[in-house]
């Protein structure tokens, strides 16, 4: 640990499982203090905290649907209360489901646009309004998927588009207030949540892999460590990017 975020405070959204919880755990080893965030796991945010602890951080489990404005408004004020600053948000609760396009439903629309798209509009608003004099650092989790077409993907894809160009219009918007923005596009990752839906050891993960340079599905700690970079002041003179960390997958 080089301790490069001593002192400052992080949210993580959707932080309870997967590539949130090796973010929090990541910037907690780099001497943040972190907001764990989660909407319905509980448990699962907890054993991130306890985790942290552990090593020798600080860290707290706040609930809270970035879907919902009131929940967002009251999952920082939570932080507030137990930090009293903030100097990183980490966009990184989302949820997806594929289908083909004649199954597309507008309650499943709108049920991915509100977590995938409000839900960091919603943060980063809350967020500006804490951040200090020296700025902060949003980093939005985005996905390959805004860029490689695949099928079944309509409504995902569409998110995670939208949230690319959310990144770059942010950057440029709150720049003069020294905040930078980037975006993370993952590629295939090995998590929980890939695990309950099948895609591990199934055709789909071998066609990743097989698109893979690299050779593997990535795992949560290859995102993790870029979050890290870009939440630091290594990383002072990046803002509006999206960084793909797929091991070459395109």
């Amino acid at each position: 640990m080089s301790g490069s975020l001593q002192g400052k405070v992080a949210i993580v959204t959707g932080a309870s499982k997967g590539i949130g919880a090796a973010i929090a755990r990541g910037l907690a080893a780099e001497g943040a203090s972190v907001v764990v965030n989660y909407a319905t796991s509980k448990a699962g945010a907890d054993t991130v905290v306890a985790e942290i602890e552990k090593a020798g951080g600080q860290a707290v489990a706040v609930q809270g649907d970035v879907s919902k404005a009131a929940d967002v408004k009251q999952m920082f004020a939570e932080a507030d209360e137990a930090y009293g600053r903030l100097d990183i948000l980490v966009n990184n609760a989302g949820v997806y489901q594929f289908a083909p396009l004649e199954d597309v439903t507008e309650a499943e629309y709108r049920r991915q646009f509100d977590t995938n798209v409000l839900g960091p509009i919603l943060a980063t608003q809350e967020a500006v309004k804490r951040f200090g004099d020296k700025g902060g650092s949003v980093i939005n989790i985005g996905s390959v998927a805004s860029e490689h077409a695949m099928p079944n993907a309509t409504v995902y894809a569409a998110t995670k588009n939208a949230l690319d160009a959310i990144g770059r219009n942010h950057a440029v918007e709150l720049a003069a207030r020294k905040i930078r923005v980037n975006t993370i596009a993952p590629g295939g990752v090995e998590t929980e949540g890939t695990h309950a839906a099948g895609v591990i050891g199934s055709d789909f993960e071998k066609q990743m892999v097989a698109g893979t340079p690299l050779g593997r599905l990535g795992q949560p700690d290859d995102i993790a460590r870029v979050a890290v970079f870009l939440a630091s002041d290594a990383a002072g003179w990046i803002t509006g990017e999206r960084i793909a960390v797929a091991g070459g997958f395109r």
